[in-house]
């Protein structure tokens, strides 16, 4: 039988959103590099109470709050790893490194300039990447293009505003590929000011050309894709909708998926659904973030950070019509 070894491991935040790493001690295995506190789950034990355990006895700390982020698994010949980590927003002590290691508090836009074990790059791309992925409308009719282009902007700063968001894609499969890439040069200040990660959806080529730090594939263009780095942006994601396309999306080497649609819809209430158990059975063995997307909002955050979702996506919960 396969060998199991539960990991517990914390994302920690400090008041100002800056995040906890601890050193790996030199004459360890892959010593040097940095990664996030934590150890084993013992045999029965509830992986709360592990990351309480091991946080008082690595940093000193005792755990407050903490919610999930995301389960990593990691499979060899003669064991399997599974990573639980979890985002930890409270604590009580001053954090240091009791076993000798060296800690330090790095803001997320730094976690790209320290090497980390690969097993952690799956919880870098989580601790950075938002739990709400809002999508964009349809692109009003009946005005003349210019106009067309200042009312969508304008319900884009409403949609930022209203809801506090920090990641938005840019769906507008009704333009045609001159018009989508005027829109996504147009609302890209607008993101930049706001600290909003604005992600295309459009060819790669298209992309490419707009300098793109964010691209979300749909289906079809996921099975064009032929490596990761195709992409020069930062961030590259797809749409998936079942187990095939979220393996291909793996092996491709992408940093997130949408996984779609886990209940009824509004657009498509005939269509069938996945629900809360296939989704969570379907995101159990995969590497990478998954938005949960299709008759889900706000309301379902919870339950979808539950069933191992890094958040949830959507057009109607944000969108105003």
């Amino acid at each position: 039988m396969t060998k199991l070894i539960h990991v517990a491991a914390a994302v920690i935040l400090d008041a100002q959103g800056n995040i906890l790493l601890a050193q790996r001690p030199a004459d360890k295995h892959q010593g040097g590099l940095w990664e996030f506190p934590g150890g084993k789950v013992e045999a029965g034990e509830p992986v709360v109470d592990a990351l309480y355990r091991e946080l008082d006895e690595e940093l000193g700390i005792q755990l407050r709050q903490a919610q999930p982020l995301i389960r990593i698994p990691h499979h060899y010949p003669d064991k399997s790893v599974l990573l639980d980590v979890y985002t930890v927003t409270a604590f009580a002590g001053d954090p240091y490194g009791r076993e000798g290691q060296p800690v330090r508090w790095v803001a997320p836009d730094e976690l790209d300039l320290y090497p980390f074990p690969a097993a952690n790059t799956p919880i870098v791309t989580a601790a950075l990447l938002a739990d709400r992925l809002a999508i964009t409308g349809a692109v009003a009719a009946g005005l003349a293009w210019p106009d067309q282009q200042q009312h969508y902007l304008t319900q884009v700063q409403q949609m930022i505003a209203e809801h506090g968001l920090s990641m938005l894609m840019l769906r507008a499969p009704e333009l045609d590929e001159t018009r989508y890439g005027e829109l996504a040069q147009a609302m890209q200040p607008l993101a930049d000011d706001q600290a909003v990660t604005l992600v295309l959806n459009c060819s790669l080529a298209q992309a490419e050309a707009l300098s793109a730090q964010a691209l979300h594939l749909n289906r079809h263009r996921l099975a064009e894709l032929s490596h990761r780095d195709q992409f020069s942006g930062r961030w590259l994601g797809a749409s998936c909708h079942n187990a095939a396309e979220l393996a291909m999306a793996v092996a491709k080497g992408l940093d997130y998926v949408t996984l779609s649609p886990v209940l009824p819809t509004a657009s498509h209430p005939a269509e069938p659904v996945l629900g809360w158990a296939e989704f969570e059975a379907l995101v159990a063995e995969l590497p990478i973030p998954v938005f949960a997307l299709g008759g889900v909002g706000e309301a379902q955050l919870s339950q979808a950070r539950a069933a191992g979702a890094q958040g949830v996506a959507g057009i109607r919960q944000w969108w105003k019509r």
